[in-house]
């Protein structure tokens, strides 16, 4: 009998819709609630390591995945100069495993669907429009008047997490010093992988390919409040900061004209510094700890962290001490690794240090290359 028979999951993101998988899969009866209306995650593309693969394979998706998504081996290092010049071609790590590619780029908001979709698949009752309103032990009522007890509340309910601070649990997000244009567009024959273009007027400006003809590209500064900006506004900011940027840049920047498709967002980090639960409710994802995407590990991070508790929860009988213990052992310090990594690339950039970036990407990759 697994440790739980009946669980919530509050949030529909990755950690939620994964977790929900699994134990559905195991014979769990699974509620998920999410308070956005619909399942269209807000963002252009996300780059999804091996790691983060070798998880979705595990949810039955993979084929689903592959085919909506662009897999590639290989990462460009570019100068900021007029001819975007080709400095270095690195092949990455499969830290999936040699049969799945070193990463993986798609629209986010398909991967959402997929998820979901697979979640409603094997059994889980999925509600949109739908917040938990109190949290009693493991009593939830919930803001359309209904209410219901659980063995197990989950919290992946993203970094304003409800659930996290219904529990009293006081560490928040906090700002990292830069901010991320995002845009999702028309991807030329050239772009065939990421390339990264480090210096110039952004710490970085680099692309990923998401499928046949799409790409995301995205610029990193300095942050700035730019919620006065109108979208056309946005939109042409984010092309002027691009016109310092040459090779495929200069055929995506000419795609850049649809200002609903561009958005801008502050890096913010976090980590839970000692277990993720409090009794019968956990966090995980994003709820639990978060870094900027300088090494774009958060979706995969957040996928193991529902690898790990459903194995947990499906092997064991009952939720004791040792299975939380467990829990703690293979995950905090792996994210917490994986956090301040991504923060230290983030420093050196802010401090215009060079930095080792090989070195610390390689032995980052070395360590998720190892099962969770």
């Amino acid at each position: 009998m697994p440790a739980v028979r009946n669980v919530l999951v509050v949030g529909g993101g990755a950690a939620g819709a994964a977790t929900a998988i699994l134990l559905a899969e195991g014979g769990v009866s699974v509620d998920l609630v999410d308070l956005k209306p619909d399942v269209a995650a807000l963002g252009s593309g996300i780059t999804l390591q091996g790691n983060a693969l070798r998880v979705l394979r595990q949810l039955g998706v993979w084929e689903r995945v592959k085919a909506e998504g662009y897999e590639f081996d290989t990462l460009g290092l570019r100068a900021p100069d007029p001819a975007g010049t080709l400095i270095a071609e690195l092949t990455d790590i499969r830290t999936g495993g040699p049969d799945l590619p070193a990463t993986l780029g798609m629209y986010r908001p398909a991967l959402a669907r997929i998820l979901i979709d697979r979640a409603t698949a094997v059994g889980a009752k999925v509600r949109f429009g739908v917040t938990p309103v109190t949290l009693d032990g493991t009593t939830v009522t919930f803001d359309d008047g209904s209410a219901a007890t659980y063995d197990l509340v989950i919290g992946a309910d993203g970094l304003r997490s409800w659930t996290r601070r219904r529990l009293g649990i006081g560490v928040e997000p906090q700002p990292v010093g830069m901010g991320i244009w995002r845009t999702f567009t028309k991807r030329p024959a050239s772009v065939t992988r990421t390339d990264l273009y480090y210096g110039g007027p952004a710490y970085i400006a680099g692309y990923c390919p998401t499928g046949a003809d799409t790409l995301y590209a995205y610029l990193v500064e300095d942050v700035r409040d730019r919620s006065g900006l109108s979208p056309e506004e946005a939109l042409a900011t984010m092309r002027e900061l691009a016109g310092a940027y040459h090779g495929p840049w200069d055929e995506i920047r000419e795609q850049l004209t649809d200002p609903a498709r561009v958005n801008y967002t502050a890096f913010e980090s976090h980590v839970i510094d000692g277990p993720w639960n409090r009794g019968a409710v956990v966090l995980i994802g994003d709820a639990a700890h978060s870094c900027p995407p300088t090494l774009a590990q958060g979706a995969a991070q957040a996928l193991e962290d529902a690898s790990v508790l459903a194995e947990l929860l499906l092997r064991e009988d009952a939720l004791t001490d040792d299975l939380w213990g467990e829990f703690t052992a293979r995950r905090l310090d792996r994210a917490k690794t994986v956090v301040e990594a991504s923060l230290q690339l983030a420093r050196w950039q802010l401090a215009h240090e060079r930095g080792d970036v090989p070195g610390l990407m390689a032995r980052i990759a070395h360590l998720v290359a190892e099962p969770a």
